[in-house]
């Protein structure tokens, strides 16, 4: 008789899954009642998770090939596909239970016709590997922060001066006039390219924040502590945060009004600020993608803004798919439109409802933005089924621009967030995730921002603007 032993992770497992199905039975029940349609919603969805999370668990120890079926059900050949469950998965298992099915499946190569030695082993091996992954992603899949504390999230105090350390030829003077500003722009370049070439904006808008050297950016530790968050969901090694080759990266566009250029679209299109409501319809991600959209244009941009819902179907709030929907309906757009050269994928973060993160930034209380970047990758190494060949551009792109934040809009950006997943950040070298705020911002705050957002865009994609 085959042993199931358990350890104290599977048991919580199989704890969730039967707490998720005793929630909807509740669901089912008088409780039902008492609830309205956005808490039913969300306790629903929630059970689920539970029920599916628990008993995926409970499969994948004592079966492993179950594991490799859900990796095959979900991505397929082709890598497509992020967010699928478990219940096709089950149902593709269950299926190849018949032993003439996976006689047949198991026993043929698609090319040669030729039989696979030991197949259950290969689907072994490859259980193995979707159980690590998912380990780190099971509770991270999203790309929200749920952060509790600002300073941990990397926002200064208003009235603060931004962290960083300036050379002390660089150090800015506030009795200076614009003479004075301009030398210290010029020993601030000066600086930024000792040693090798690197990103640096001249720009006509006063250096009133903190401009770093080059020495100090290639200390990987000095690095990662000023201007990234890492989630437990991945890792990013000192070969891929190369600070002189991502700041070397040539991000420049040439304007084009005549032909679409910048994409902004949002996976979570539902996301709102603090005082939507009857009253105010437009605070939402998509009122400040409008806002971002005018700006950009009036630099000389061709934008395009894809307003589309890709977080309801069937008339019901689902954020679980929303990147499968997406990407299906954004690169719709990018065939259409091949001239586009910038992607990006406007959000607002969602955080502890007592934290309301706010700075002073040209006279204007906004909500600070935070740059996010999909790793493609865990701790245990790259996610095979979700690569993404522009990965080192995406990272450029983001420090680039964090970089001009510090220096011209000091207190302005949270520090860069980097997950595990690929939150869609792979069909084009210019592509971000930008977090505009949380559901704690009210929605001037929100708008406020995009101002030194299309300021910045357009320093890095075009960095002789000064």
């Amino acid at each position: 008789m085959r042993r199931f032993r358990y350890n104290v992770n599977q048991v919580l497992k199989i704890i969730m899954a039967a707490a998720g199905g005793v929630l909807i039975l509740a669901l089912a029940g008088t409780g039902e009642r008492k609830l309205d349609g956005e808490q039913k919603e969300a306790v629903r969805e929630y059970a689920k998770e539970m029920l599916e999370s628990g008993l995926g668990a409970v499969i994948r120890q004592s079966y492993p090939r179950a594991a490799w079926e859900e990796y095959k059900s979900s991505y397929g050949e082709n890598g497509r596909g992020q967010e699928e469950g478990w219940s096709r998965a089950l149902a593709v298992w269950l299926k190849n239970r018949n032993p003439r099915i996976r006689f047949l499946t198991e026993c043929r190569e698609a090319d040669t016709g030729q039989a696979d030695p030991d197949p259950s082993f290969a689907g072994y091996l490859a259980s193995q590997r979707v159980v690590a992954e998912s380990g780190y992603i099971l509770f991270g899949g999203d790309e929200e922060t749920g952060a509790d504390k600002a300073d941990m999230a990397g926002v200064q105090p208003v009235g603060q001066e931004a962290g960083g350390v300036l050379p002390d030829d660089t150090q800015t003077d506030g009795d200076k006039g614009d003479e004075g500003t301009d030398q210290v722009q010029m020993a601030a370049a000066a600086n930024l390219t000792s040693g090798t070439a690197a990103h640096h904006t001249v720009s006509r808008l006063p250096l009133t924040g903190t401009s770093y050297v080059l020495e100090q950016l290639a200390d990987y530790d000095f690095l990662m502590k000023h201007f990234y968050s890492v989630h437990s969901s991945t890792t990013a090694g000192r070969d891929e945060m190369n600070a002189a080759r991502l700041l070397g990266e040539d991000l420049s566009i040439e304007k084009d009004p005549e032909n679409p250029q910048i994409l902004i679209y949002h996976t979570h299109s539902q996301e709102t600020f603090a005082d939507y409501g009857p009253d105010n319809p437009q605070a939402t991600v998509v009122g400040i993608g409008n806002y971002l959209t005018e700006l950009l244009e009036a630099k000389g941009y061709n934008v395009i803004h894809d307003t589309r819902t890709f977080d309801i179907m069937d008339g019901e709030l689902n954020r679980s798919k929303a990147y499968n929907y997406a990407l299906d309906g954004i690169t719709a757009v990018l065939q259409e439109n091949p001239s586009i050269q910038v992607v990006l994928d406007v959000h607002r973060d969602g955080v502890r409802e007592d934290l309301h993160m706010v700075s002073e930034v040209n006279g204007k209380s906004m909500a600070p933005i935070m740059f996010f970047n999909g790793m493609s990758q865990t701790p245990e190494g790259p996610i095979e089924y979700l690569p993404n060949g522009y990965k080192e551009q995406n990272l450029a792109f983001s420090l680039q621009m964090q970089l001009d934040a510090a220096a011209y809009f000091p207190g302005y950006t949270r520090k860069i967030y980097l997950k595990g997943l690929r939150y869609n950040l792979h069909l084009r070298p210019r592509s971000a995730l930008i977090e505009v705020g949380a559901q704690t911002n009210t929605y001037e705050e929100a708008r406020n921002a995009m101002e030194p957002l299309a300021e910045l865009l357009d320093m890095v994609l075009s960095p002789d603007m000064g």
